[in-house]
């Protein structure tokens, strides 16, 4: 039995069965690669889904680590540390005014966001429905499943909690007759990732802007997948020219350390006083030093730049796969956050890729989801076209 088989029979019989595992093991990793537990290596194109947004054992991030576990890894958030003070100024400095909250992880930072947005509602006249995005996802704990916009994942989790209004991305009039004197925030991903990388228009968020600021509704932009540079600028609502209330982020904020932030505008980032809301890991000194170096690296290897260069090169790429092969029905995306919407499911194409030493993902089963590091170059590019290029070929005969 291989080392990798033994592995995974450990896994089947100790681990409870809610995730759909591949048959790989991962034991490495390094840059835009991993090796599994049997020394075969592996290009990952969709590294820890999405966290990996600097490559796997970032240099900097590791020395950071290495360093910040010789002197403190945690304190309680009754007591203050630099490290969470200098993360929290470089988050604001980056991001527009106001204030920082401290979580684990993406799913924590939207229950937070529900939270003040709710909390903001209370305030303001007994407001609080949140409107959301159909094919959105927010998290798994419930608030951020109830935000979610796929009915698929809360199936045999209810009640949820109510207070929740889906409408359809993309469409500014259903968010402005889905409003009721009830509202009080909406929320939306400025790429939904999960949701098949649908990129939002210009037109459409700066109309939810005008719209928000009109009515004194909070407009929260979840940025836990398009939040530290994935998308060519730090953060997705760069794009447009407009600024959220609130922004929720997680993912690459820590490339590997559990980390997740939400930045809330002036006011609205005094909402929440003491008793109101907590983390107690959050913000910890090994995860900020962690999120310290991932801002260091990204400036001092100019890789926003890098994630729009290499971003067109790949989606270019891409697009003559999309000519040569009809089952390719569109690529979309921004930066290094691609799609390739097939018209057959695509679970068949992620696993034969896989097979050739390739590692991508599939959302909602037609759509191949292809997020290589800020880090990757044209070699890799090149080398990831022609494994997707080899196995197309395969699926057409």
């Amino acid at each position: 039995m291989s080392k990798s088989s033994a592995i995974l029979k450990q896994n089947l019989a100790f681990l409870m069965p809610n995730y759909r595992k591949g048959p790989i093991v991962v034991e490495r990793g390094k840059g835009s690669y991993v090796w599994d537990a049997d020394g075969k290596k592996y290009l990952d194109f969709f590294p820890g889904w999405g966290v990996s947004g600097l490559g796997h054992c970032a240099p900097r991030v590791v020395a950071a680590i290495r360093q910040q576990a010789t002197r403190l890894l945690h304190v309680s958030n009754n007591y203050s540390t630099d490290l969470q003070a200098q993360l929290a100024k470089t988050l604001v400095q980056k991001s527009f005014k106001g204030r920082v909250f401290f979580s684990n992880s993406g799913a924590e930072s939207t229950e937070a966001a529900i939270k003040l947005a709710r909390r903001y509602g209370d305030q303001t006249g007994e407001r609080y429905e949140i409107i959301t995005m159909k094919k959105s996802f927010h998290g798994r704990t419930f608030a951020a499943l109830s935000a979610t916009g796929q009915p698929e994942y809360s199936k045999g989790f209810g009640p949820m909690v109510r207070g929740f209004r889906h409408v359809p991305f993309g469409d500014f009039e259903a968010v402005r007759k889905a409003v009721t004197d009830r509202t009080v925030a909406v929320m939306l991903e400025p790429v939904q990732g999960e949701g098949g990388i649908h990129v939002a228009s210009l037109d459409y968020v700066r109309k939810l802007r005008d719209y928000c600021t009109q009515h004194k509704i909070l407009l929260i932009f979840d940025e836990v997948q398009t939040g530290m540079g994935r998308t060519g600028k730090l953060f997705a609502f760069q794009h447009y020219g407009v600024e959220p209330d609130v922004m929720t982020l997680a993912k690459s904020l820590g490339n590997g350390v559990p980390i997740g932030a939400v930045v809330a505008a002036t006011p609205y980032g005094e909402i929440l006083q003491p008793g109101t809301h907590a983390s107690t890991y959050g913000g910890s000194p090994l995860v900020c030093a962690a999120s310290l170096a991932v801002f260091e690296t990204i400036q001092k290897e100019n890789l926003l730049a890098n994630a729009r260069k290499m971003g067109q090169y790949l989606r270019q790429g891409l697009e003559i796969l999309q000519k040569k092969y009809p089952l390719v029905k569109e690529i979309r995306g921004l930066g290094v956050m691609l799609g390739m919407e097939l018209d057959i499911p695509g679970a068949e194409i992620v696993e034969s890729c896989a097979k050739q030493g390739l590692l991508i993902n599939c959302t909602q089963q037609t759509v191949l989801r292809i997020m290589p590091s800020m880090q990757v170059n044209r070699a890799e590019c090149d080398k990831a076209l022609k494994i997707l290029d080899k196995t197309l070929a395969e699926v057409k005969n």
